[in-house]
Formats: structure tokens, C-alpha cells, sequence
């Protein structure tokens, strides 16, 4: 598979990524060494037709009435998303959320490590979260050239998530994972991921709600 490609995987297929390796891990580690595109679509829920165009965006072929190997699934799924390889990151915002995604161990399995955590409140400087010592926001331009890092992790109040943003960006940043609540007005050439907690919750709660009338229907209670 070219770069170009590899560029050309529709979004939700990525998103699709994540969930078909916690699979074929967990079919790994059991000792099963083939795995068929109609088993990774009824696990998942998917349709099987769905699951054989993701695997032909990562290169890895199928043989017929065998399926695909796990291992070199795995692997192509791993290379493209950059998982084959840990990236290092900083986190700004040295609160609550920051100190439950730093003790998140999911991250580092997925080739994501924090380095480094800031804070503009001094009461936490020179304290450690998760083993790391928290340093101050003055000091995030000189860190991130040292340690050569492209991903900012922002958890930070949404008032100050416009300004830590730009601070980023200007130390060298080139890619943001947002979990503050507010948009951020960065430059086109800044990679921004934002992660809405409320907008989560609120697909979670509109999906609930028509679950619960379509079971009413069914039973005949939406008198």
C-alpha cells in the first residue's frame, strides 16, 4: 500500500481501527492464529462485506475460506494508525481529567506516552502526577524543542483553551488532542483532534432515548 493510499482510508474506517485490534489482540493472546471477516463482523456488529473493505485499506490480504492471519492484521493496522511506534506527547492542564488520562494505561499500548505535564498553577509545580513532575507553563517552549515533540494534550478549563492552544503552537506543536469544551482557532496547518464530552453524552442520551421508544412501540406502551 503507497502513501497516497494510506492517506485515503475514510475516517470511519479509522475509527473502526481501534475496536478490530482490542479484537484481534484478545484472539492473539488466546492462540488463534487465522481469524475470517464473518467472525470480526458478528463480534463487532458489523456487516462482513464492511469489515473486508477496512482490512484491504490496511494491505493485509485475505485467503479464501481461511480469513486473515491475526498477527499480520494486527501489524497493518498498528503501521498505518503509527501504533507500530510510541510517539511522545506533553499534557497541559494538570487537574482532575489530565491526572485520569496520565493513569490511563491504555495510551502507551497504543503508542501514545506522556513526557511531560504542565500547569500555570504554582501550588502543583515541582509536584508529580502519574511519576511525572508537573512544570510550569513558562517553561513549555523550552521542554517541547528539547524533547522534540509534535502532540499537545490540552485538559484545561475551556477559558484558558484558546490561549494554551497558541502557546502550544508557537513552542513547536503540530498536532493538539482537545479535551477542553470550546472550539479552538488555530492555523489550517495545525492537526486539532477535539474530544466533547458533552456531545458525547449527548449522542449516548438521543440514542437512549429512541431505543426506549422503539422498545414501547414494540410492546404496545406508546398509548
Amino acid at each position: 500500500m503507497n502513501k497516497q493510499e494510506n492517506y485515503a482510508i475514510p475516517l470511519p474506517t479509522i475509527r473502526r481501527f481501534p475496536a478490530y485490534l482490542r479484537l484481534l489482540k484478545d484472539h492473539a493472546n488466546q492462540g488463534q492464529m487465522w481469524i475470517s471477516a464473518t467472525t470480526l463482523a458478528e463480534q463487532l456488529k458489523l456487516k462482513p462485506i464492511q469489515v473486508r473493505k477496512d482490512m484491504a485499506c490496511t494491505g493485509v490480504e485475505g485467503k479464501p475460506k481461511v480469513g486473515f492471519q491475526v498477527c499480520e492484521l494486527i501489524l497493518g493496522i498498528e503501521q498505518y494508525l503509527g501504533w507500530d511506534n510510541t510517539t511522545d506527547a506533553i499534557l497541559i492542564g494538570a487537574g482532575n481529567l489530565g491526572a485520569a488520562l496520565i493513569g490511563y494505561k491504555g495510551f502507551e499500548n497504543n503508542g501514545l506516552r506522556i513526557v511531560a505535564v504542565f500547569d500555570k498553577d504554582r501550588r502543583k509545580v515541582g509536584s508529580q502526577m502519574g511519576g511525572i513532575v508537573i512544570s510550569q507553563i513558562e517553561d513549555l517552549a523550552d521542554i517541547v524543542k528539547k524533547l522534540g515533540i509534535n502532540i499537545a494534550v490540552i485538559t484545561v478549563p475551556a477559558d484558558a483553551a484558546q490561549l494554551v492552544a497558541e502557546m502550544a503552537v508557537e513552542a513547536g506543536i503540530k498536532g493538539i488532542w482537545n479535551f477542553a469544551p470550546k472550539s479552538l482557532n488555530l492555523p489550517d496547518t495545525i492537526i486539532v483532534q477535539k474530544t466533547d464530552l458533552a456531545t458525547s453524552f449527548a449522542e449516548l442520551s438521543a440514542k437512549l432515548r429512541k431505543h426506549l421508544f422503539e422498545q414501547k412501540r414494540v410492546h404496545g406502551d406508546d398509548k
